[in-house]
């Protein structure tokens, strides 16, 4: 794994321990190009950073070092998390985004961040319940990395978590037992962000954050049965 350095200025001057680092946030990049996004975390006005880039052929650029506070999560909840920059490894895959020409993350990228990943658990000792996307620790305003992103992928190779289609068991349920079910599961998964009135926006934008994730081809915000099933058994077999 070769990793090229480049030195952002855009972190917190107050460093941080091993034991501080428990998650790791992957994001895309959003922008037209590798040049672009380079020049975006490099800039002082924009006040965004990473520790880790990874570009179109794989190529690994570490822009701010492990033990200082990058500015890549933003407002975010995860589990008992609250603003995760302080306590996790941001990670920017190039691809243009939804906005700009949502594009497949190519064999490199993926092998790459595969290869970091898995030295960045070792080296920390983080949960594979604690690797998330940017929309799963911020729906209501993140999409990335999105439904293309191969989630599966990493999870067979011990990276994060991912559910088994053999071992659903299907609960008749009435639609208000269902959805209020539903959302115990996902917060028993780690998402927050709930709202406190049933069906509101916050509330769609979360199931399409969790099926954006584990249900990419049907990103629909409404509870069907195989987006509860997943949710069911994510809750019960992933270890927090």
């Amino acid at each position: 794994m070769i990793i090229k350095l480049l030195n952002s200025p855009n972190f917190s001057i107050k460093t941080r321990v091993n034991k501080d680092i428990k998650l790791i946030v992957l994001h895309y990049t959003g922008m037209q190009s590798k040049i672009e996004s380079v020049k975006r975390l490099l800039n002082t006005k924009h006040k965004v950073s990473c520790h880790y880039l990874i570009d179109r052929k794989g190529q690994i650029l570490k822009m701010v070092e492990d033990n200082k506070v990058a500015w890549h999560a933003g407002k975010s909840k995860w589990k008992n998390f609250i603003n995760l920059n302080k306590n996790s490894i941001g990670i920017e895959i190039v691809n243009k985004g939804h906005e700009l020409g949502y594009e497949k993350f190519t064999f490199q990228q993926i092998n790459s961040l595969i290869q970091i990943c898995k030295n960045l658990k070792k080296k920390y000792k983080i949960k594979n319940s604690n690797i998330v996307g940017h929309s799963d620790i911020a729906p209501l305003r993140k999409k990335d990395p999105g439904e293309k992103f191969p989630w599966n992928k990493l999870y067979k190779n011990n990276i994060g978590i991912w559910y088994k289609k053999s071992k659903f068991k299907s609960k008749s349920l009435d639609y208000n037992e269902l959805e209020k079910l539903f959302f115990k599961n996902l917060f028993r998964i780690g998402y927050r962000y709930f709202s406190k009135k049933r069906r509101s926006k916050n509330d769609i934008f979360l199931i399409k954050a969790f099926q954006r994730r584990f249900l990419p081809k049907n990103v629909t915000g409404k509870i069907d049965q195989k987006t509860f099933n997943i949710s069911h058994f994510l809750a019960n077999h992933v270890k927090n």
